[in-house]
């Protein structure tokens, strides 16, 4: 995925290892129906024109996904704290938005996007299970969905699985390098992330990745 993003702009990944590092200051998920601290979270609302990634940076909105699609935590709209500016607006996370609009225009070029990104850090100390999916097995409502992995540090787990509108399982696999990416389209099947699980029980677990959801926008 590296080379691919630097094939496509030589400046792709600039700020690369200050985007990873912006993970380790987000503030925790305030709205676990379930009670938990072990997510922490970041979001931001961008938009697209059709067949173009020519995005831009909408004003901060609430997040919201009705309970059909999220029976934990939908339902209420979700005031998230917004992504730090200068991650937002630097060269990986343009370099993956733009992957988005590029890889999705093509499937539906007729669609301009909503477009909503979310930063979640899962961290597991040994008092809570980290679930990465806490609302279990699931869709976004959205039209199609682009993960990336930003890092795992002393973590085991947090196995990806797809499956049909039937819910049964098609693929399993684990992102687990930095990029390692999974696209997604969210209208033809559920998915889920299994809970991870410390390595070495001594010291802090954690998951970090990058959530891009990209809906039809009239």
């Amino acid at each position: 995925m590296k080379q691919l993003l630097l094939q496509r702009s030589e400046n792709a990944l600039d700020d690369l290892e200050p985007f990873r590092d912006s993970w380790g200051r987000m503030p925790l998920d305030s709205y676990m129906a379930d009670g938990g601290r072990y997510r922490r979270r970041r979001h931001a609302t961008l938009s697209a024109p059709r067949s173009s990634a020519d995005y831009r940076v909408e004003p901060h909105q609430p997040h919201y996904q009705g309970l059909d699609y999220n029976n934990l935590n939908g339902g209420v709209a979700r005031h998230y704290e917004p992504f730090e500016d200068v991650s937002l607006r630097g060269a990986t996370m343009s370099s993956l938005v733009t992957l988005g609009c590029d890889i999705f225009g093509r499937l539906a070029p007729y669609s301009a996007w909503h477009i909503e990104a979310h930063q979640f850090r899962i961290e597991v100390d040994g008092e809570e299970v980290g679930l990465p999916t806490p609302e279990g097995v699931h869709r976004d409502g959205v039209t199609f969905v682009l993960m990336a992995m930003i890092g795992r540090t002393n973590a085991t787990g947090g196995e990806s699985t797809v499956f049909n509108l039937d819910k049964q399982p098609v693929e399993k696999f684990a992102l687990t390098d930095p990029l390692d990416l999974a696209l997604v389209n969210d209208e033809r099947v559920y998915h889920g992330v299994t809970p991870i699980e410390q390595i070495d029980s001594t010291a802090p677990a954690s998951r970090d990745v990058l959530v891009v959801t990209y809906r039809h926008k009239p």
